[in-house]
C-alpha cells in the first residue's frame, strides 16, 4: 500500500505544513498539490466541497506525493467511510466532545475488526495500490477536532482513545469556548495558554498535535512550539491576499506623479 509519509513523519516525531482547500476545483487542489505541501485538506464542513467535488479534487493531488486528508462535515460514520472510499489518507472531524464521540470516529475509519468500516473502497484501492485491505487500518489518518468546552473537559479521554492518531485545533471554535471573540490566529493570553495545554497533553498522549493557522507568522509560531500538523494557510485566502496586495501596489502606481494620466479602471 502506498505510505501515509505524513503518518511516518508523526511517528518519527518530525513535523509537516499542509494547506486548506475551500474551493470546489480539481484545478485549485493540483495547482495547490504542486506547491509541495505535505498534505492538503479538502474541507466539506466550511468550503464549497462537497462529495461529488471531493471526487475530482482527490485524482488531481493524487499527481504529486501531498497527502490527501478530508474534513467532513460532521462525525458521521457514512460520511468518514465514503471520503475514505474515494481516496482520502485521513479524515479530520469536526467537534469531537468525549470519548464516545472519539470512539465513533475511529470506528468509521477501521475495518473489522478494528472497526465498523464497511468495505467497498472504490477508488482508493487504485490510488492506495496492493495491500490496501491489509494495512489500511495503520495508514489511514483518523485526527479528531478539539474546539469545544465539553472536549476540553475531557481531554485525557479524547486523546487516550485507541485509533486516534492527531488532535486538531480549531481556534476560531476554541475561542468561543473559552468566552472569546471567534479569532483564529489569536493572542489572548487564555487562548494562548489552552493551545499549550493541549499541546502538552497531545504529546503525553503520543498523538499528533495539530492547529489551523491563517498566516505565517503563527505557522511558525506553532512549528516552533512544537506542533507536528500546522496548517499554513487556505487557497483562497492565498488567492485574495496576494492579489489585494497586488492591487493596491497597481493603484498606487496609476495615482503616482510620473503615471500616464487616464482612466484605468
Amino acid at each position: 500500500m502506498r505510505e501515509n509519509k505524513v503518518m511516518t513523519a508523526w511517528h518519527q516525531g518530525q513535523q509537516t505544513v499542509g494547506g486548506w482547500l475551500s474551493i470546489d476545483s480539481a484545478m485549485t487542489a493540483e495547482q495547490m498539490a504542486h506547491v509541495g505541501f505535505d498534505w492538503l485538506c479538502l474541507d466539506m464542513q466550511h468550503g464549497m466541497i462537497d462529495f461529488k467535488a471531493v471526487t475530482h479534487m482527490l485524482p488531481a493531488i493524487s499527481t504529486t506525493e501531498t497527502i490527501p486528508f478530508v474534513r467532513v462535515p460532521w462525525n458521521e460514520p457514512y460520511e468518514i467511510m465514503r471520503v475514505l472510499d474515494a481516496g482520502a489518507y485521513g479524515v479530520i472531524v469536526p467537534m469531537v466532545n468525549n470519548r464516545e464521540e472519539a470512539e465513533r470516529a475511529v470506528s468509521a475509519c477501521r475495518y473489522p475488526p478494528d472497526g465498523l468500516r464497511s468495505f467497498g473502497p472504490t477508488r482508493a484501492m487504485m490510488y492506495a495500490g496492493k495491500g490496501y485491505v491489509e494495512e489500511a487500518n495503520s495508514q489511514l489518518a483518523c485526527i479528531v477536532m478539539i474546539e469545544t468546552r465539553e472536549a476540553l473537559d475531557h481531554l485525557d479521554d479524547i486523546l487516550s482513545t485507541p485509533g486516534v492518531d492527531a488532535a486538531y485545533i480549531g481556534p476560531a471554535d476554541l475561542a468561543y469556548a473559552l468566552g472569546l471573540s471567534p479569532t483564529g490566529d489569536n493572542d489572548h493570553p487564555l487562548h494562548v495558554e489552552t493551545v499549550s495545554h493541549i499541546l502538552e497533553r497531545c504529546q503525553h498522549h503520543k498523538v499528533a498535535a495539530g492547529i489551523h493557522t491563517g498566516s505565517l507568522a503563527f505557522t511558525q509560531r506553532y512549528i516552533q512550539q512544537g506542533f507536528q500538523m500546522v496548517t499554513l494557510g487556505q487557497d483562497s485566502a492565498f488567492m485574495t491576499r496576494l492579489a489585494r496586495q497586488e492591487l493596491k501596489a497597481a493603484r498606487s502606481t496609476t495615482e503616482s506623479d510620473d503615471a500616464p494620466k487616464g482612466q484605468f479602471y
